[in-house]
């Protein structure tokens, strides 16, 4: 008898601990669906970026009292592919929602996202996921055939009466086969919760898609005293294919002329061809196809017309520019960087969709830099720059070298006066004048050097992560990175004395350098200050939260630096093409 009570017991506290365990699953959900509202329709589309990142757009129409929040989300398989979230009111575009993610939905077979209203429910809502290329694949056998692997409908807290879906294959595609329907098909009755990973294989013959990464986007936009644009966009891009990449399509800002590509090492790559009228979309080869896996940087030089982008009220001036205007790749991180002419007054710089702006002073030179991450076609918005300049200052300069050269040349004459030699000692004068003045090939190969410099640090960096991840053997990461430490040490040294060479020498090559001197500076601090704090938060000195606030303002500071260095380069660049 005691035995049985006993068995009861045990009995009766499992099932006591299986239904708290089961309460506690399901609360996240209860708390979002006690709103007195119903799902009416939802659209479903799913698309594919030019580097196969996959773009899943939800609308969704609510009827009745809309809650203070909404879960949305889809199978968990597809969580770690999530690399950026938006939410809007599609009636209101300016009108956006905070987006909190990996947030529990359902029993664990579900990755669910929070929408915050913040008091300002609407009755209509979209949510816009990319998910990373790793979901997208290629058949190993016949090249032309691609599988793409997406939810086949949303999650949702309550059953939706209608769900429409729509799949949008790239440019020349042809569906071949999948596990839904087609590339158009409805529900009725989308019960909630619900859990249905699906792909589709399609064939592709064209290159309407290639498998890239872009780690990373600068532009620089140098605008001078007469307010014409010079612009240079950079990408730093890796291999996310099962081949070599010969040539990626970029594009362009409208009516872009003078349109010209360079590789790393500022070697010119042949003249972009233009592939599409519309979007302004330009092929650009590569003089070194890359490898698998690999990294390239690459950079395309082009003009836009003042005509168009600037607006000019006597001394006044207006730059209006698109920013990632039919972008259809993802980047994930991006700087655009104004350089305004010597001498102007800046007013201010801003963005329409109130993304921040920094403006700073060098010298006489205004500079706006504008950051931002995980961005596409769907986060285009404007530039708007305002700045006062006085045309006298393209003046400045001449003037500047002229009484230079007259103060040379009084300096001169009156040691001839005091020399028995004249003609002698005018002759080695003139030499020595001669030699200190820096020539464009010594600034051209300060710029390769620099460029050099840069990819081998890159290299160790690759390095040092291949033998984390236990790619290569130690010995093996030994034996490379003294080679790379060797060949850098000898760049280093070359560098070295070109910098000095044009710090020797006065006007706009020495302010130029000093400039140069305090970036690099600026990086390595940010670097140091990095390093201190990943070992200040393993040793657990800081706090998760203080910790992600250096590392943020550290990487800022760094990411600040190099767009000067950048800027810096163009400018020498400049200088080598006016003078030749």
């Amino acid at each position: 008898m005691k035995a049985k009570s006993s068995e009861m017991l045990m009995l009766a506290a499992a099932l006591s601990l299986i239904l708290t365990l089961n309460l506690i699953n399901v609360e996240p959900v209860k708390a979002e669906v006690s709103g007195n509202y119903s799902i009416e329709h939802v659209s479903h589309k799913v698309g594919i970026l030019y580097n196969g990142y996959i773009v899943i757009n939800d609308t969704v129409r609510l009827s009745g009292t809309s809650p203070e929040s909404f879960l949305i989300g889809f199978p968990q398989e597809y969580g770690s592919s999530l690399v950026s979230c938006k939410a809007y009111n599609p009636a209101n575009l300016e009108q956006t929602f905070q987006v909190i993610p990996n947030v529990q939905l359902g029993y664990g077979n579900l990755y669910g996202v929070k929408v915050d209203f913040l008091g300002r429910s609407p009755q209509v809502l979209t949510v816009i996921f990319i998910l990373s290329n790793s979901l997208i694949s290629r058949d190993a056998q016949n090249k032309s055939l691609y599988t793409v692997n997406f939810p086949a409908y949303p999650a949702l807290t309550k059953t939706a009466s209608i769900c429409n879906v729509s799949i949008t294959l790239p440019k020349g595609a042809r569906y071949v086969n999948g596990t839904v329907e087609g590339l158009n098909y409805t529900k009725l009755e989308l019960p909630a919760l619900t859990c249905n990973p699906a792909n589709i294989t399609f064939m592709l013959s064209s290159d309407s898609i290639c498998l890239f990464t872009v780690k990373e986007f600068k532009r620089v936009v140098s605008i001078s005293g007469t307010g014409d644009i010079e612009v240079t966009d950079s990408y730093y891009i890796s291999n996310r294919a099962d081949e070599k990449i010969s040539s990626i399509a970029v594009v362009l800002p409208p009516n872009a002329s003078n349109i010209r590509a360079e590789d790393d090492f500022g070697r010119k790559a042949g003249t972009p061809a233009k592939v599409e009228a519309t979007t302004n979309r330009y092929k650009v080869s590569f003089l070194m196809p890359v490898d698998i896996g690999k990294f390239t940087r690459f950079a395309v030089k082009y003009t836009l017309p003042r005509e168009i982008y600037v607006k000019q009220d006597d001394l006044n001036f207006e730059i209006i520019l698109p920013a990632f205007q039919d972008f259809d790749y993802y980047i994930e991180k991006a700087s655009i960087i104004f350089a305004f002419p010597e001498g102007a007054k800046v007013a201010h710089l801003s963005c329409d969709d109130g993304s921040p702006t920094t403006l700073s002073q060098e010298g006489l030179v205004w500079k706006g830099v504008i950051y931002t991450q995980g961005v596409s076609y769907l986060n285009t918005f404007n530039i708007k720059g305002a700045y006062k300049y006085n045309p006298l200052w393209l003046s400045f300069r001449p003037t500047l070298w002229i009484f230079t050269l007259a103060a040379f040349g009084a300096v001169v004459v009156a040691i001839i006066k005091k020399t028995q030699k004249p003609a002698a000692k005018l002759a080695e004068l003139a030499v020595a004048a001669k030699a200190a003045e820096p020539t464009s090939s010594d600034i051209e190969s300060f710029i390769r050097f620099y460029e050099e410099k840069r990819r081998i640090l890159s290299e160790i960096e690759t390095l040092g992560a291949s033998l984390r991840r236990g790619r290569i053997p130690r010995h093996t990461y030994k034996v490379r990175k003294k080679t790379l430490e060797t060949r850098l040490a000898g760049v280093s040294r070359s560098l070295e004395d070109l910098k000095l060479k044009l710090m020797a020498a006065s006007g706009r090559y020495a302010d130029l350098m000093f400039q140069f001197e305090r970036a690099e500076a600026d990086i390595a601090e940010a670097e140091a200050k990095i390093s201190d704090a990943d070992a200040r938060y393993n040793r657990g000195e800081l706090s998760p939260e203080a910790y992600r606030k250096i590392i943020e303002e550290c990487e800022q500071k760094r990411d600040d630096a190099e767009a000067r260095i950048s800027g810096i380069l163009v400018r020498l660049r400049e200088e080598t093409h006016s003078s030749t």
